[in-house]
């Protein structure tokens, strides 16, 4: 008999929330991770009094209440709504684009000039066929180049002529001075940062870090009855449908005095600026941020994956698509084990959409 009734591969949200409430209802689980750390890329330590994100900047945001509510059982949640400023050879603009923006750009400031203005900069484009073509035929080439085109380029690694119109579904404009980046109901960021929310989601649960599921696979998985896997779907099946791609990041971290920016985030889109943005971590919480005599940066740059390195963004493309989909099979044959999370359903996820995923199987297991 197993000792446990679930092995879970990554202490990241899909594998602690679904620890989590498979433990409450009773069950044993073992969660297993391969860092040295829990939360998956959401892990945080405070360093000079400020909660640094390990892997980048993360904002908690969702419409829905339940899951609103469902992360503040286990942490505290501070309001905060994420603003934003781009830099763009050396001038700074407001986003997302709102009507300051546009006055930015055309000296414009009411609603009105602003559909007057879009009317006129927009391209004609009846079909169009990649990312280029598509944003031209909505904003016209001034927004387009000033907000798109080099951070596209950087972001992927590819002229955004290349590039599916998918890549970017929308591109808002408001006709308003709001330039809040998100418009969720609920946003926050957590008080202690993120590693408390994992800490007490794993509260009482059994978790063996520094462990790598694929160099001692056998035994790991004689110990449970099923398996909830979170890693990379590709890997799970020895690579045997062809590897998914994705874009990975690096970070150049510095300790500073005083303040760098003023601002959590400036993206830089520029494409001759080869990183994508500048993250100033204690601006996510600015009552703490007034009164800390340090600062603490991380310049971003996208970077070209491979196996050895930490997997961030799918690409979505018709190739890697085809590939998901021959992986998909033979995950459907698969039914001991949960997959769950971006890299095992190969997904861009947002936190809450994750969260959302873990609550909704974990229901599903125990029916």
């Amino acid at each position: 008999m197993a000792k446990y009734d679930y092995l879970i591969v990554g202490a990241g949200m899909f594998g602690s929330v679904f620890a989590r409430e498979m433990t409450d209802a009773g069950k044993k689980c073992l969660v297993i991770d391969k860092r040295k750390h829990i939360g998956g890329n959401c892990y945080s330590k405070e360093i000079s009094g400020i909660h640094v994100s390990q892997y980048g900047g993360h904002i908690f945001h969702t419409n829905n209440e339940r899951i609103w509510k469902y992360v503040n059982r286990f942490t505290e949640f501070e309001q905060y709504h994420h603003k934003l400023g781009v830099n763009y050879k050396g001038k700074l603009f407001s986003f997302p684009v709102n009507l300051m923006t546009f006055y930015q750009l055309y000296g414009i400031t009411t609603p009105e000039d602003v559909e007057k203005k879009l009317a006129e900069v927009r391209l004609d484009i009846a079909n169009p066929q990649n990312l280029e073509e598509w944003a031209l035929s909505q904003v016209g080439t001034e927004i387009y180049e000033t907000f798109i085109k080099g951070y596209t380029k950087k972001q992927w690694n590819t002229d955004p002529k290349n590039l599916p119109t998918s890549i970017i579904k929308r591109i808002p404009i408001r006709k308003t001075y709001n330039d809040c980046y998100f418009s969720d109901k609920y946003q926050g960021w957590p008080k202690d940062g993120y590693t408390a929310l994992f800490v007490s989601l794993l509260d009482g649960i059994d978790v063996q870090l520094d462990v790598d599921f694929f160099a001692n696979r056998s035994f790991l998985e004689s110990l449970a009855d099923k398996i909830v896997f979170t890693g990379k779907v590709d890997e799970y099946f020895d690579y045997t449908e062809g590897d998914l791609a994705y874009r990975g990041l690096r970070w150049d971290n510095k300790l500073l005095d005083g303040d760098f920016q003023g601002s959590p985030t400036i993206n830089y889109t520029d494409e001759n600026v080869p990183y994508t943005r500048i993250i100033e971590h204690k601006h996510f919480q600015p009552r703490r941020a007034l009164s800390n005599p340090k600062t603490y940066i991380s310049i971003e740059y996208p970077d070209d994956w491979n196996r050895t390195k930490v997997p961030y963004y799918p690409i979505n493309n018709e190739e890697n698509t085809k590939t998901y989909k021959n992986y998909l099979l033979l995950k459907n044959r698969e039914t001991h084990v949960i997959f769950g999370g971006r890299l095992a359903e190969y997904k861009y996820y947002d936190m809450h959409h994750v969260v959302g995923s873990a609550l909704q199987k974990a229901k599903k297991e125990l029916k």
